[in-house]
């Protein structure tokens, strides 16, 4: 259970530090529009701070850290999302520079953030299976 809190706490960290990024980045350069960079602080509470929060209450009674399954959803869940971030901080980055994307760069950014989806959806669904394996098992 400490391993999935201090994961927690590492998202929520890195959560704040892109909350304060954001702020601090657009009004150093005096961009008022609409960027990718506001969604940085939500995703990484949301998706990494809370999920592994709610993820520590079903570990406390139960086998699911020693789940095959469960540990499998930590590696991939874990490269997922900072990638997904890391796509979410460059294409805002580059909104608030006011870079010219080329096309190929686009669809790149693109691709990557969606490959990147695909790996959370496979992973959240690694994670489900093994929360049923073991609460089906529990009760049997």
């Amino acid at each position: 259970m400490k391993k999935i809190l201090n994961i927690s706490f590492v998202y929520f960290i890195l959560a704040m530090v892109g909350g304060v990024f954001y702020r601090e980045f657009t009004k150093i350069l005096g961009f008022n529009g609409k960027t990718t960079l506001a969604y940085v602080h939500v995703h990484l509470l949301v998706l990494g701070t809370f999920l592994f929060l709610i993820i520590a209450l079903f570990c406390r009674d139960s086998e699911l850290l020693d789940n095959r399954r469960f540990q499998q959803f930590l590696i991939v869940y874990n490269v997922s999302l900072p990638l997904m971030v890391c796509m979410l901080l460059i294409r805002g980055i580059l909104q608030a520079t006011e870079f010219e994307v080329t096309n190929a760069m686009n669809g790149m950014i693109a691709g990557i953030a969606g490959i990147s989806h695909i790996f959370l959806a496979i992973s959240l669904w690694m994670l489900f299976s093994s929360l049923k394996q073991v609460f089906v098992n529990e009760n049997n």
